[in-house]
């Protein structure tokens, strides 16, 4: 066995070198709290939540939009009343359809 590969005070200096530029790139890549990898997740989560929040307010918009129309307009509030609540006027019969 040749000895002189396991003793690290007879490395070169080159070799010496490659080894500490393969530790530092595995360790800023993988193993560091901010990673490469890490900032890489982030970023991700980041997009999906700024598209989630996207979303989300279109549906705000959209929710806001009826709400204005229920309070402006007398005859959807009237639909509404009549089609989720059952509610009818005065002397009026309701007749339900089952499909």
């Amino acid at each position: 066995m040749n000895w002189k590969l396991l003793n690290p005070l007879i490395w070169r200096r080159s070799f010496l070198l490659w080894l500490l530029i393969g530790f530092v790139l595995i360790w800023f890549t993988f193993l560091d709290t901010y990673s490469l990898w890490t900032r890489y997740q982030l970023i991700r989560e980041k997009q999906t939540l700024i598209e989630e929040t996207e979303n989300l307010r279109k549906k705000t918009d959209e929710l806001d939009k009826k709400i204005d129309l229920v309070h402006n307009d007398p005859l959807t509030l009237e639909r509404i009343a009549r089609e989720r609540y059952g509610m009818r006027k005065p002397d009026e019969n309701v007749y339900r359809i089952k499909e």
